[in-house]
């Protein structure tokens, strides 16, 4: 019989945006997420990849970034992830309101499958949102104004924007071995075993095409267990009739990446080694780490990243 593949929910969400400072102000200073990597993109190396997350940048809690400063403007739409959501833990919401509110950023109140989700945009646009949940163990990092008894546990999942739902909810399911669980409001609500990134709701109608650029998704990543998993994670993909690439060396974990019908990238990510493979807790983030091949370049590639810091905001300060 074969080995049934699931994945325990969302390993991290790739994304564009313009500005590195306004992205670590943003995600740093108001959200109080941890800076856990500061490197480059390694397609690209004159810009910047940064992780942000819980204190050591756990699988489920990685939000990451490309900041092209002379990038084009994203438009959110069909093939893209439409909401990226984070899990707060119970009670913390009335916190989060009056954070938002602080920082003059406006938000909305949404009812869906029971739960009470705070909509939201980052300053370049991105689709974001904030539920309260029981489940997933509570972030050890505080920052600013956030304490750990309301900060950010990681991902409660993603909205989907599809330009196939069908065919995109099929494969949460029969291909990454997510179980249907649920229908409201016309999204379709898939639920992985995991404790965080775990519900994935995918929009039923067939929604414009989006195209990439400055506040959009460039990719969702789904976990596996480690490297013998992410082969046969390629194998199941591959018989499945996606177009899997080869196996990707990402330092701090290894990735395979398909395109699904309803026009989504997605990524298979292994859990580790994780970012302290080469920087210790205490000093995650702090300085730009480079893979090997690299090294050799990097007082080039320094000179072409603009300098920025992370920093807590004056609201936080007054």
């Amino acid at each position: 019989m074969t080995k049934l593949q699931q994945t325990a929910g969302i390993h991290h969400i790739t994304a564009f945006v313009s500005d590195a400072q306004a992205n670590v102000d943003f995600y740093a200073g108001v959200l109080g997420l941890r800076l856990v990597k500061k490197t480059i993109n390694f397609d690209a190396p004159e810009v910047y990849h940064l992780y942000f997350g819980n204190e050591v940048g756990s699988p489920g809690t990685a939000i990451t970034f490309f900041p092209f400063q002379a990038g084009r403007k994203g438009r959110v739409g069909g093939g893209q992830v439409g909401y990226t959501t984070f899990v707060v833990p119970q009670g913390a919401l009335p916190f989060w309101e009056a954070r938002l509110a602080k920082f003059a950023i406006p938000f909305d109140r949404q009812e869906r499958f029971g739960e009470t989700y705070l909509r939201f945009k980052d300053r370049d646009g991105l689709q974001l949102e904030i539920v309260a949940r029981e489940a997933g163990p509570r972030s050890r990092w505080s920052f600013g104004g956030v304490s750990t008894e309301h900060a950010i546990k990681g991902f409660g999942g993603a909205v989907l924007y599809s330009m196939a739902p069908e065919k995109t909810m099929h494969t949460l399911q029969h291909v990454m071995g997510l179980e249907r669980v649920g229908e409201d409001q016309g999204l379709v609500r898939f639920q992985a075993p995991g404790d965080l990134g775990n519900l994935v709701d995918v929009n039923a109608v067939v929604m414009g095409r989006g195209h990439g650029g400055a506040g959009t998704v460039h990719h969702i990543a789904w976990r596996a267990k480690d490297l013998p998993d992410q082969e046969q994670w390629r194998s199941h993909v591959e018989g499945q009739g996606f177009h899997p690439t080869p196996i990707v060396d990402r330092q701090y974990f290894t990735a395979i990446y398909f395109r699904e019908e309803g026009e989504i990238l997605f990524e298979i990510a292994t859990d580790p080694p994780g970012f302290q493979r080469d920087e210790p807790l205490e000093t995650l983030g702090e300085k730009l780490m480079l893979p090997d091949w690299f090294e050799p370049h990097r007082e080039q590639i320094v000179q072409g990243l603009a300098p920025f810091e992370v920093r807590v905001l004056k609201e936080d300060k007054e």
